[in-house]
Parts: C-alpha cells; structure tokens; sequence
C-alpha cells in the first residue's frame, strides 16, 4: 500500500443488546408495532440516528448496527404498517409529563433540505432559508415547543408546491395522498397549531419569523383561533399609531425611528456565555393594518443595538392586552432560537437531511423517528437533571445541544461537540463504543 493512502478508520459498532434508557423510552410505543420485530427495527434505527456514524440514511446504518439490512430500514419507514401520526401524539403526550415551567410558547418555521433531481417529493427550485437563496430542494414546515430551559419537536409538514400538488403522476409515483392539496406555508403552519392543540400541548404564546409575521392570513389565523403572539415583522410592515381612518398609515421603521431617545430601554432577555443578552427597545400601543385596509390592535416593538454593540435592528408586532409587561413579550420573541437550533442539530447530528427515498410516506416517517431520537435525548437529560439537583445552582437552557441564542455571536463548543458530549454518558457511550 503507498504511503499516501491511508485504511479508512473502521465504524464503531453498535451494540446488539437494546440500551435500557432507549428500550425504557420506546416500551410504551410498542403497541403502534402488530408484531415485536417491527418495533425492535424502529429501535434499531433509532440507535443508529444517536450514533457517530457520519453518513444516517437505510443503507449506511446497517453498517454499524447489528443484524440489520437496508430492505429492513426502507421497510421501517414505507409499507411497514405502523400509524406515524398516532405514534407522534404518543410522544407528544410522553414529554408533556415532564416537569414544567408553564408558560411555553409554539415557534412556527420552515427549513430547507437541498436535493439532486426531480424526483423525491415535493422537491422544486424554491427559495430555501437555510440556503439563503433559491435552490432545487424540499421544504418542511415545523412547529416546536419551547420553555426557558427545555424545547422539543411538536410536528413537521412537507411542503408541497403547486407543480407538485397539481401534478397525478407525481403524486401517484411519490406516494402522496389524495387528501393532501397544495397549502402555503402559513396554512400549513396554522393546521400544525390545530393538530398542536389537539393534543393538549399547552403554551402561552405563539412566535415566528417575519415570513409568517408579515403574513396578514397567518396573525389573522391566530387571532381567529385566540391565540396570543409575539411575531417578528420586517421593516416594511404597515401600522398606524392612530385609531381615526384619517391616521397615516407608515412602515414600522419610519415610526421607531421618530422615537425620541427616552422611548428607548435596555432589557435582558437570555443568559449566554458571556452574560445577558441586552439591546434597547421601544414598544407602542398602535394598529396593523392589512392589504384590504383592516386594523388590529396590538404592540409594535422595535430593538435596536446599544451604543457599544453592533447588530441589525429588529420589528416585532404582538396581539398581546395593554397590561402585559414588556419584558414577557421580549423574552418569548427571543425563544425562536430554539427552532433554528433543532433544525441545525436534527441534520447535523441526527441525519434529518439525509434521506434518501422519494415518498411522501418515507420523508414523513422518517422525520418522526428524527424527533423521537431528539425526544429520547431531552427526556433523558431532564432524568439526569433531576438526579443531580444542585441547591442553589439555577438551571440552564437545554436542548440535546443548548447553546446561545442565534443572533448571539458563536462562543464555546459547536452543537455537534455538545450532541456527542451528551451521547458519551456513560451508558449512550455504547451507541458508537463497540
């Protein structure tokens, strides 16, 4: 062999005996399964998601888990039969009994998995935020759950774009249902909020990015359904300080930015690395107004920097009562980090991008084993959590990689070292170990 090829490192394997924490977690979800070989491939392919293994799709994972073969995993997540939606709200209902802050808010977002061909489902050229640009790629929709110290996944929806929806063949070759029609994203982000609160998932608040807050057919949504919201609008949102038909109508910017200094106040919405995260704001009593010329009233919120700081300024707007303290509604606009955080871990570490079939069924299927997996790894932190309680010692944010908010400047290990900082305790260790 020349000296300049080197042997490939061989995969850790993992081990044939079930890891009792995971077969702990799954043993209530048995009965989603007729027959216990189908429940023990889900479990075998969950030890392969909360491996090391670089690469996560049916063919690669058989390299490293025993007994296994990539017929076995296509078979897990296409025409095995097993209710994915039901096994879901299962999980759903297992993390609502862990220990609570009360006052958890529902954060709506999309993220983008880019893709080769034409072929897997719903993929079209399309703008993607996590490209940043417009690319050939699937688009989901997401919803999650977040306290101050604990998030965890609630639901996903692929979207589907008009050229798909409208298209039989396709639909028929990628296994879509007939009851699935073309939906924008804020529809489909205001029917996971229904499937959400069908399940009993309780929460204060709703918040999300401007692509939904500057959708007058989303905060309408969520007015019609009675839900509070903080959601973050662009520059360009109308409002009106006015409550007369003769009040001018103005870009959000153009009104925060004729505020006089002393309208302006430092908060603290988060604890990081190097302290709270701090920024000045400013919050109005006004109206939103939509493209038929309709008025809701609500807050208007701006953050900008602080003198010695750097950063772009912010626009929020919130159907929150005049009694609300300002301080809550900034701190629930800042719990959407949580999302960008599942999105990033789910891939890197859990292989949510690196599916490989082409069914609508398959893509589904396999997006709830990614959450089971990072359900696993949040219910098995907050156990540790409470076998440690430390007097006096406050706790601090988690999520299977918990770091700093994401407009926060990058400080400490990367989500990828604290993913696998969590999965070497002792006993996950022999996930990748052997």
């Amino acid at each position: 062999m020349s000296p300049s090829v080197q042997k490939p490192a061989r995969l850790p394997q993992a081990p044939r005996a079930p890891l009792p924490e995971l077969a702990e977690f799954l043993a209530p979800l048995r009965v989603h399964f007729t027959q216990g070989p189908s429940a023990e491939t889900l479990r075998q392919y969950l030890t392969g998601l909360l491996s090391e293994h670089p690469n996560k799709n049916c063919e690669t994972l058989t390299e490293i888990v025993p007994e296994t073969n990539e017929q076995q995993f296509n078979h897990l997540l296409t025409d095995m039969v097993w209710d994915e939606n039901a096994l879901n709200r299962q999980r759903i209902a297992r993390l609502q009994t862990l220990p609570s802050e009360g006052d958890g808010v529902l954060i709506f977002d999309d993220t983008g998995f880019e893709k080769k061909g034409r072929h897997s489902v719903g993929v079209a050229r399309q703008y993607s935020g996590t490209a940043g640009k417009v690319t050939n790629c699937q688009v989901t929709v997401n919803c999650h759950y977040a306290e101050r110290t604990l998030a965890w996944p609630v639901a996903t929806r692929l979207y589907l774009p008009q050229p798909w929806a409208a298209d039989e063949v396709r639909r028929q070759q990628a296994h879509v249902p007939a009851a699935v029609k073309f939906q924008t994203k804020a529809e489909i982000a205001l029917a996971l909020l229904d499937e959400a609160n069908a399940c009993g998932v309780q929460h204060s608040c709703v918040t999300c990015d401007a692509d939904y807050g500057d959708n007058p057919h989303f905060l309408n949504g969520l007015e019609a359904r009675g839900e509070r919201y903080v959601a973050a609008v662009r520059a360009s949102f109308s409002v009106t300080l006015g409550r007369g038909p003769a009040s001018p109508v103005l870009r959000a910017e153009a009104v925060l930015a004729a505020q006089p200094r002393q309208a302006w106040q430092t908060m603290a919405w988060s604890a990081g690395a190097q302290g709270w995260w701090r920024a000045k704001f400013c919050a109005l009593r006004g109206w939103r107004v939509d493209g038929d010329g309709s008025r809701h009233l609500g807050w208007l919120l701006g953050q900008r920097p602080g003198r010695s700081q750097h950063g772009d300024w912010k626009y929020f707007w919130s159907n929150f009562p005049v009694t609300t303290p300002r301080a809550r509604m900034v701190e629930y606009a800042h719990r959407r980090h949580w999302v960008e955080q599942y999105h990033e871990e789910a891939k890197t570490e859990l292989g949510w991008d690196q599916y490989q079939g082409r069914r609508w069924d398959g893509f589904h299927r396999h997006a709830v084993t990614v959450m089971l997996s990072y359900s696993f790894l949040v219910w098995l932190e907050v156990r540790q959590r409470q076998q440690r309680k430390v007097r006096g010692r406050p706790r601090a944010a988690f999520s299977p990689a918990s770091g700093p908010p994401a407009d926060a400047a990058p400080t400490g290990p990367s989500p990828a070292e604290r993913m696998v900082a969590l999965c070497r305790h002792p006993r996950i260790d022999r996930i990748g170990a052997h």
